[in-house]
């Protein structure tokens, strides 16, 4: 019985249901912002919005995972302990990109100042809201299961590339509140699935090379968290940003570190165990 409750396509079914939820409430969030709610009031209701995919993964479960727990599901996504060097590596790779960024901004901005929190109080309280509006409402739903899943049936190379494709374009009505017509829009969208699709192949290759979704949950926020403190032009920001991953996304493909992101030892996670195709 239960296996004839299991949903055939899981993942559509996943991004499908994520759009669902997120469009409402995004749609909220912009009519909060256009009737001068308090700022307070904005932000709690953008992070909410962020967590559409954890709340569509949570409404499916039990038709993708009949019998088993959520809860344990969460659990088993950070019981593995976390690799030094896999999480020395990766804030490496993304402190030399922000490092990177902030020389080519200093060199060929007028901008002033370079960042834009003027205080420690600031700082914090925009790392916080970064975290709980990114990080953690996205990472459990399209890393800690849609990844997995996918790498039941293809490499993890390519199962994120589909992901990173399908992860953009949910980000598609943010697109086009950044406020840029004909081809500055052009620009920053093809800029910002260059990104996306570079940073979950980062994703993908170190969440693989130690199965605990805080490496996911740190590269996603490190990402977010950099390119809002830099005081730059977006479109030039997002522009750093996507060649700056991609040289990071094709070094590892290169690399293929323990071939995990693709060969004949291609690594598929189920549960937070390897199963070699």
């Amino acid at each position: 019985m239960n296996q004839e409750k299991k949903l055939n396509k899981p993942v559509a079914s996943f991004i499908l249901l994520t759009n669902i939820f997120f469009w409402p409430l995004f749609i909220l969030v912009g009519a909060i912002k256009l009737l001068g709610f308090p700022a307070w009031v904005f932000d709690i209701m953008l992070c909410i919005s962020a967590w559409s995919s954890t709340f569509a993964f949570g409404v499916l479960f039990k038709r993708i995972y009949p019998g088993q727990s959520f809860i344990q599901f969460v659990k088993d996504k950070f019981k593995n302990k976390l690799k030094f060097s896999v999480l020395l590596t990766v804030s490496m790779i993304q402190v030399i990109i922000f490092l990177l960024i902030l020389f080519f901004v200093s060199n060929n901005s007028e901008v002033d100042p370079i960042f834009t929190k003027s205080s420690w109080g600031m700082l914090i309280y925009f790392f916080f809201k970064n975290l709980l509006s990114g990080p953690l409402g996205e990472e459990l739903g399209w890393r800690g299961f849609a990844q997995i899943e996918l790498q039941k049936k293809h490499s993890p190379l390519k199962a994120a590339i589909i992901l990173g494709f399908w992860w953009g374009m949910w980000h598609l009505p943010i697109w086009f509140t950044t406020g840029y017509t004909g081809i500055e829009l052009i620009k920053y969208m093809l800029f910002f699935m260059i990104s996306i699709l570079s940073t979950t192949i980062i994703i993908a290759a170190f969440y693989n090379l130690n199965q605990n979704l805080i490496i996911s949950i740190v590269i996603h926020q490190s990402f977010n968290f950099f390119i809002g403190i830099i005081n730059e032009n977006l479109v030039d920001l997002i522009m750093y940003n996507a060649f700056l991953y991609l040289a990071a996304a094709v070094l590892l493909i290169v690399i293929n570190p323990k071939k995990v992101l693709y060969g004949k030892e291609d690594t598929n996670i189920n549960n937070g165990k390897h199963y070699m195709s």
